[in-house]
């Protein structure tokens, strides 16, 4: 696969048609759906390591007059190549345009508002744990 058409894939996976899919119009109402899109991506080359038994391959060589391993060129060596890529699409609401009015519709993710709810508690009751730990100490 070539680098071109893996970013393609890539684009078309991190977008807000993962969250919604694209703007539509009904009954002379158009929706528009927002999403908020975060993603990142990375790769790398590196050449191949030799192990420890290699240092001890190259003493001998060299006790020997033949030309250790360090005298080939670097280029000529294995490649070992990675990469990834993620994304997060998270929907955040839509505009509908209804004639020359644009209106804001909000889409609300119940387990988002409650997650963070409860984490927000687990701080707050923490914080008056250890508070009171110290006020006693």
């Amino acid at each position: 696969m070539d680098i071109g058409n893996l970013l393609a894939k890539t684009s078309d996976d991190i977008s807000v048609r993962r969250a919604f899919g694209a703007a539509y119009e009904k009954d002379g109402v158009l929706i528009i759906p927002v999403a908020i899109v975060v993603g990142g991506g990375g790769g790398g080359t590196s050449r191949g390591r030799r192990g420890p038994e290699s240092s001890q391959e190259d003493a001998g060589r060299a006790a020997q007059g033949a030309v250790p391993r360090d005298a080939v060129p670097p280029d000529s060596g294995p490649v070992d190549a990675g990469g990834g890529f993620g994304g997060l699409v998270l929907p955040s609401g839509a505009y509908v345009v209804k004639g020359d009015r644009v209106r804001w519709v909000p889409a609300v993710d119940v387990t988002i508002v409650v997650l963070a709810t409860l984490t927000l508690a687990r701080i707050l009751a923490r914080a008056s744990t250890r508070r009171r730990k110290t006020v006693r100490g």
